[in-house]
């Protein structure tokens, strides 16, 4: 009688049922064998030569085609498959970087450095799936929205003279790709924040709980990374839905006691570190939405080559000694917590050594029981990083405001001279060099300047340019694009190339409150098409299961980015026009205020007010008399 009595609390448990009944079909059909959505989390920890720490976060988000499971999703953020729906984002990736990546230091010839050394700053590339004529719109439209989620200003992205067009030096080189960078943008918190609001615990629980702000801001590189594949149509014409990227890389110093002592006192000796007293936490347990969760130690190839091993004493070589139960135990560190898996790196054409991985599962830990690695060095241990065949960098020559010449520098690596001897034909060996540069309009490039030095001697450029795409700067429309690719010989040392500019002059409203700072010039890119950076690890079950491991083993080319340029233009004295404001503000102020206060004084008013006025201070017996002098004056007058 109360349900009939209230029909509106009868339809709501009819919405109710009926809700429910469409839940447990949309289950039983997902139980079925449709694809679901799935959530992976890894983290990989690497020593560094120079006393520091590398922490790679890795997370990865897959959403099944959207004709399976329409517009709703239960772990895939909503956010992203709407943008990529919306603007038919084909492939999309967006990177904020505080720092500079030290190529030298900590390798370049890796799939992290590789993937994951950005420019400082932010950039953003896109390929989109639309027609020609709309692919500016689809750009503009995605930046904006970017800037929106982010709490960014990529949203300057979107003018004409600020992106470009590759053709084909950057590597998703197509006609449909747009590419741009905002150098002077600082990364902070804001842009953390709805980047950890994209997974699905955020940083409540599991690995992401070590993302600790403090920990990650004071560190040497901070990069944070979201890549994104959209694939509507495979080979065999089946959709396989959105593959979502999520990757944090940081360089951090160890902040123990005994690590501060030991970077002081010997040189080789590496720090001790833990998870807990890098980022102040543990990892307790993994998150309940994920599939799978895992911690990985990785000691590259140049690490290992140092250590010592029972099979190196007795004379072995590396390659030949090296298995996994000589590292279960080693002489040289010690581990904590043992390790679930011990992964060999196969056999590298570019390295006679080969890595080391740790696998440590972190879904048998709980809150009771916490995971926290921690690595103890017991000798002193002094290795190289794998470095690119030829390390870039790029400075300005000439001084003054008119006028200067931009150089980039390439210098040859201990990996040329192996490179060298394993690829020579009768001492004819080549090495190509891809060169893709940005530059503002305001920075008037010469491109029929472009001159090119071999072994710091000047050469023909048509002896050693096999190909150049150049796109001339226009004012305030577009910026400068020069694409080149080198032919180098492989027993080159050093390499360089010249182009000369003049300064542009911007007008007072186009400068930005910093002008006397300068204005950037975005990172050049310097890749090596024949040279791939992979780690191909034996076969096992684990593997296809892991998404890390699965990035490592495909095929990314080697690439590093320079230095950010900061070139001084004209600036005009800012204060000049305050100082002019304030002069004719003050004149016409004087001006306007006497040539009203003429206009509205009424003389006969005022001159009647002043006589009232003094007759009020003479008193009354004066004026008494003056009208009596006055009657006696007329009296007069009138007797005459």
């Amino acid at each position: 009688m109360v349900l009939l009595q209230r029909p509106h609390i009868l339809l709501l448990l009819i919405d109710t049922h009926q809700f429910l009944q469409c839940w447990i079909a949309f289950g039983s059909a997902n139980e079925e064998g449709q694809q679901q959505e799935e959530f992976s989390e890894e983290l990989l920890v690497k020593p560094l030569p120079d006393h520091k720490l590398l922490a790679h976060f890795h997370f990865q988000s897959s959403a099944p085609p959207s004709t399976s499971n329409g517009c709703h999703h239960h772990l895939f953020p909503k956010a992203i498959s709407q943008l990529v729906q919306k603007f038919r984002v084909k492939e999309m990736e967006l990177s904020f970087t505080q720092g500079r990546w030290n190529y030298e230091s900590w390798g370049g010839f890796d799939p992290i450095s590789s993937s994951n050394a950005k420019p400082p700053g932010v950039e953003l590339w896109a390929v989109f799936d639309v027609p020609q004529h709309h692919i500016d719109a689809s750009w503009k439209n995605l930046t904006h929205t970017l800037s929106g989620l982010f709490c960014a200003s990529i949203n300057f992205l979107e003018s004409t003279a600020t992106y470009s067009t590759p053709e084909w030096s950057f590597p998703p080189a197509s006609g449909n790709v747009r590419y741009g960078t905002l150098p002077c943008e600082a990364v902070c918190t804001e842009n953390l924040t709805p980047w950890l609001k994209l997974l699905p615990c955020r940083d409540k629980a599991a690995i992401a709980l070590l993302l600790d702000r403090p920990s990650l801001y004071r560190g040497f590189y901070h990069s944070q990374r979201l890549h994104l594949t959209s694939t509507e149509s495979s080979s065999e014409g089946i959709d396989s839905g959105i593959i979502l990227e999520q990757t944090l890389t940081v360089v951090l110093q160890p902040n123990s006691e005994r690590a501060i002592e030991v970077h002081a006192s010997e040189k080789h000796v590496q720090p001790s570190w833990s998870l807990s007293s890098i980022f102040g936490k543990q990892v307790s347990g993994r998150c309940v939405l994920a599939k799978s969760s895992s911690v990985y130690l990785l000691l590259d190839r140049g690490l290992v080559a140092e250590l010592k091993f029972p099979n190196k004493e007795n004379g072995k070589s590396a390659a030949n000694g090296l298995t996994s139960e000589n590292f279960w135990s080693n002489p040289s560190f010690e581990l904590s917590v043992n390790p679930d898996r011990i992964f060999l790196e196969e056999s590298s054409s570019h390295s006679k050594s080969l890595s080391i991985l740790y696998m440590f599962q972190v879904e048998k830990y709980s809150e009771s029981e916490p995971f926290d690695i921690g690595l103890m060095w017991k000798v002193p241990v002094a290795w190289l990083c794998q470095q690119t065949p030829l390390h870039a960098s790029r400075f300005f020559m000439g001084s003054g405001n008119e006028r200067g010449a931009i150089a980039i520098s390439l210098k040859s690596t201990q990996f040329t001279e192996g490179f060298m001897s394993a690829n020579s034909k009768d001492g004819s060996c080549e090495l190509r060099v891809d060169v893709f540069q940005v530059v503002p309009w305001y920075v008037k490039v010469y491109f029929h300047s472009l001159r090119v030095f071999v072994d710091q001697q000047p050469r023909a450029v048509s002896d050693f340019i096999e190909k150049i795409h150049v796109s001339p700067s226009k004012d305030k429309m577009s910026p400068g694009v020069m694409e080149v690719v080198l032919k180098l010989p492989c027993r080159v040392n050093t390499a360089a190339l010249t182009i000369e500019f003049d300064k542009g002059f911007l007008r007072i409203d186009e400068y930005p409150p910093d002008a006397n700072q300068g204005f950037d010039i975005p990172s050049a890119i310097i890749s090596f098409p024949n040279f791939h950076a992979s780690m191909v690890f034996l076969e096992d079950d684990s593997l296809n299961r892991s998404p890390l491991l699965s990035k490592f083993q495909e095929k990314c080319p080697v690439m590093s980015y320079t230095e950010v340029l900061l070139v001084p233009l004209t600036t005009p004295d800012f204060s000049m026009p305050y100082n002019v404001i304030t002069i004719k503000c003050t004149v016409f102020a004087l001006y306007f205020g006497s040539l009203l206060n003429v206009l509205q004084r009424r003389v006969a008013e005022e001159e009647r007010f002043l006589k009232a006025k003094a007759a009020k201070k003479t008193g009354r017996l004066p004026l008494l008399l003056s009208k009596l002098s006055a009657k006696l004056r007329g009296s007069g007058i009138n007797q005459d």
